[in-house]
């Protein structure tokens, strides 16, 4: 029985562990927002770990772009959407993605590299948007079962006659 205490802990650390992504942190700026980026020429080349939430995406020709309201992440790197927006950026990814996987709603977090800047719309007010050739993208599950460990305890009573 002394040994239930010990492996319930380490099984419920290790079950935390696996359930974070893991991204690649070589060389990311994690200093850049995507509202810094547009009005710092110099970013161009950056590495950056940046996520939120999925605003639009379409399939171009032989990529498909993806537009993300961007907010801080937590310690897992999953977009904390109840804190205050960074901006918005495009990320192209050089191979087709379903799009009704990647709907507006979706999390997602990513890693790659900035390659400029682009001009658009969001309604009729123009938009400079920092573009990120992706490397590594987690797209968050729509339950949130992903969201980490869930733990439930409880307790019984029993009677005897």
């Amino acid at each position: 029985m002394k040994n239930i205490w010990t492996v319930v802990p380490a099984l419920m650390l290790l079950a935390g562990c696996a359930s974070a992504p893991k991204f690649d942190m070589t060389g990311v700026n994690t200093a850049t927002t995507p509202s810094e980026a547009v009005r710092i020429d110099s970013t161009r080349g950056t590495k950056v770990l940046w996520g939120g939430t999925i605003v639009n995406s379409k399939n171009l020709e032989s990529s498909t772009q993806l537009e993300v309201l961007a907010y801080p992440l937590d310690s897992r790197m999953r977009p904390l959407t109840t804190r205050e927006p960074l901006g918005r950026f495009l990320i192209e990814h050089p191979s087709y993605l379903e799009t009704v996987d990647y709907a507006a709603g979706r999390l997602i977090t990513i890693t790659g590299t900035l390659t400029g800047t682009t001009q658009g719309k969001i309604d009729e007010a123009t938009y400079i948007y920092p573009v990120v050739a992706s490397q590594q993208m987690h797209l968050w599950s729509k339950s949130g079962e992903d969201s980490g460990p869930r733990v439930n305890f409880g307790v019984g009573v029993m009677f005897h006659n």
